[in-house]
């Protein structure tokens, strides 16, 4: 009998062994620090400047678009690629969020079928010769790619990173801002040696050859049936603090792409080359890279994120109207650039932060990211109308005096969200994120 008892105890204790091994292999990794965590964090850097880095870069192609003869009777509609391109991540979050939290297990298969979306629509436009055709392929289909990379995205972010997560937030938006300091030039110099053709193709194959090895490390942190949310939270909406940082944010959304408008023209209109465009646009990327980084690490230190909000919407003001103003030759443009881009360009890293006055702040981002969208379609026509000609003043050049003016007046308009800070309860009402409630 003793032999059958021994059996029975060595069974017993692999039975346990075994039984420990889901246990232990299925607690989830730490938010915050950890090796996951910082592969998954330069994941998301290198996807935002990958796919969010080409839509930075439109311009180039929109100059060169523009000198195609054969686009010569749709020139009026090519800044609508552009157009398409950046908006819908905009525009239909707010829409997206919710199947995002309905079919949580599957954000990662998302991330993949978007980026692959957004190679194939390159592929596809390198095949028209329209610019109905490149509005449809580089416009449309990349910007619902686009959309349905960051929907998912956004959520693992929050899943990832919770004390640490507008430093997070920062990083990753950081990556359009490094991408933006080069790429422009890249894209200039394929387009001019090999066409739009075959340089459509080219950057479709280095996202495919770029992504593909960093997509795996993009995934959940917990299990899905342990942090699926399929509710939608609206109590928000009847605390004054959600609209004053949502009037905050739809203003200086409305001034933000202003600059990047045009600057280049402007500079162009001081008698300085093109090239000298190219440069005022990737100090703006690159000092927006390091303001966003600074400015979300320093929302995590504090609860008191109306003083942040103040100092990058006020700066940005000033700096329009006293340097952008006054500019006549490359050394105030430059400072302008640098300043508008590392206070104007942080501020999309506090939506995390505001978003925490909801107990969905999934839900509540993706309004913010609406409210910035409605900006970015209307700010070229509203400021079209706004260029001055045959314009004598010396502020703006005169032909820019009603364009600055306006900028600096909705950057204002947004700097009065520090009114909230006299209200009290900040603190209390939007607290740290909730690590059982982090998507």
């Amino acid at each position: 009998m003793m032999p059958v008892e021994l059996e029975e105890i060595d069974h017993q204790r692999t039975s346990a062994r075994n039984a420990d091994r889901p246990r232990i292999s299925s607690a989830p990794p730490p938010p915050d620090n950890g090796p996951k965590a910082m592969r998954f964090l330069v994941a998301c850097f290198l996807i935002e400047a990958v796919i969010w880095g080409l839509t930075i870069s439109f311009g180039v192609f929109q100059a060169y678009y523009d000198r195609l003869d054969g686009f010569r009777d749709s020139k009026p509609n090519i800044p609508v690629i552009g157009t398409l391109a950046t908006s819908f991540i905009f525009l239909g979050t707010p829409f997206a969020t919710p199947l995002v939290k309905r079919y949580h297990a599957w954000r990662q298969w998302t991330i993949v079928a978007g980026c692959t979306l957004c190679a194939a629509s390159l592929v596809g436009a390198s095949f028209t010769d329209s610019v109905a055709g490149l509005i449809a392929t580089q416009g449309t289909l990349y910007g619902i790619g686009v959309l349905v990379v960051y929907a998912p995205l956004v959520s693992l972010i929050n899943e990832w990173f919770i004390d640490r997560r507008g430093f997070a937030y920062g990083i990753v938006f950081a990556g359009g801002g490094v991408s933006g300091v080069g790429l422009p030039f890249l894209v200039e110099w394929l387009l001019a040696s090999y066409g739009y053709h075959t340089t459509l193709r080219i950057i479709a194959v280095a996202q495919v050859v770029l992504l593909a090895p960093v997509l795996p490390f993009v995934k959940p942190r917990v299990a899905s049936s342990s942090s699926e949310t399929t509710g939608t939270e609206v109590d928000f909406l009847r605390q004054p603090t959600f609209w004053l940082l949502m009037a905050s944010n739809i203003f200086q959304g409305f001034a933000y792409y202003i600059p990047f408008l045009y600057l280049p023209t402007f500079a162009s209109l001081v008698g300085l080359s093109p090239r000298v465009g190219a440069l005022l646009l990737a100090a703006l990327n690159f000092s927006s890279t390091v303001g966003q980084v600074g400015f979300g690490h320093l929302s995590d230190r504090t609860n008191n994120i109306f003083i942040l909000v103040f100092a990058t919407t006020f700066v940005s003001a000033v700096a329009s109207f006293f340097v952008w103003g006054y500019a006549q030759s490359l050394a105030p443009l430059l400072v302008y650039a640098i300043l508008f881009g590392l206070f104007a360009g942080s501020y999309v890293v506090f939506w995390p932060k505001f978003s925490l006055i909801s107990k969905d702040p999934l839900t509540l981002y993706g309004l913010y990211a609406f409210g910035k969208g409605i900006g970015n379609v209307v700010t070229g026509p509203i400021t079209a109308r706004l260029l001055a000609t045959n314009a004598s003043s010396s502020y703006g050049l005169g032909t820019y005096k009603n364009v600055i003016i306006y900028t600096g007046v909705l950057l204002l308009a947004s700097s009065i969200s520090i009114i909230g800070w006299p209200l009290k309860g900040f603190g209390s009402r939007i607290p740290r994120a909730n690590r059982s409630s982090t998507s």
